[in-house]
């Protein structure tokens, strides 16, 4: 199983810290980007195999790569997308070799924890459909990527829907199987083929109509999708508290460590 991050974007709501730099590398906790916390999470799961789409400022991912991998353990590979002007349909297509033999895909602007890797790895055991992590304990709101589950799994995942009528949000991490990764590529060809402003969610609801992609729930954890300088001060604040619930781990391991050496 690998890692595909998506990365490529111009991320022009968050004007003018992204003029120069991807927004999956605004920092948010410390020395810690928005893309140092995917990583991280991805190498807690054992995914470490982690390719990266990269477009604006792509010069910049480049020369935090060696960082990434001396940081947590990765091999990262560089996937260059031609069109970073397009949506990202056409950028998850660039990394159609990266995917064929199954992948944790991760949008590069969503902070969240290691545990929704760790759903959707798990349920990917019993059910071989394209997985999405769905958060269904949050109030959506119009602006959520939306989500409708009928009796095959999804049948409809976009913004313009009723929020009465939807199960959930899709936050931006899903699992694609290798049994269905030629399908994915297909219907993201035809996606932007059609129209190059359309999301690859637009390529999901194609395969969604063939009962092909199922979901699984987040839990009640903390993330968020960062677009804005607002959302950015959300996912300062959950890095932090993540950052901080790290120490306070670390340093009771190291207490009990000593404890049970001095008891010996």
């Amino acid at each position: 199983m690998r890692g595909v991050i998506l990365a490529a974007g111009q991320g022009q709501r968050l004007r003018p810290d992204t003029d120069r730099l991807p927004k999956t590398l605004l920092p948010v906790a410390g020395t810690e980007t928005i893309l140092d916390t995917i990583v991280r999470g991805l190498a807690e799961v054992g995914v470490t195999d982690i390719a990266v789409t990269v477009g604006h400022a792509a010069e910049k991912i480049r020369e935090h790569a060696p960082e990434l991998e001396s940081r947590y353990g990765v091999q990262v590979t560089i996937v260059e997308n031609d069109k970073p002007h397009w949506n990202n349909a056409y950028s998850l297509w660039t990394a159609r070799e990266r995917y064929e033999g199954g992948a944790i895909l991760v949008n590069g602007d969503t902070v969240h924890p290691a545990s929704i890797e760790r759903r959707l790895l798990a349920a990917a055991e019993d059910d071989p459909r394209l997985l999405l992590a769905l958060d269904d304990h949050k109030q959506l709101t119009d602006e959520a990527m939306k989500v409708r589950i009928g009796e095959h799994g999804v049948e409809l995942i976009h913004k313009q829907q009723p929020i009465a009528a939807a199960a959930g949000e899709y936050i931006g991490v899903s699992l694609i199987p290798a049994g269905i990764a030629e399908e994915l590529t297909k219907a993201l060809e035809a996606t932007f083929t059609r129209d190059s402003t359309l999301y690859y969610e637009d390529a999901f609801q194609l395969l969604a109509e063939a009962g092909r992609i199922g979901t699984v729930s987040t839990g009640p954890v903390a993330w968020t999708e960062v677009d804005d300088h607002a959302d950015w001060a959300v996912a300062r604040e959950i890095a932090e508290l993540a950052e901080r619930s790290r120490r306070h781990s670390a340093e009771r391991a190291e207490r009990s460590g000593q404890q049970s050496a001095e008891a010996l």
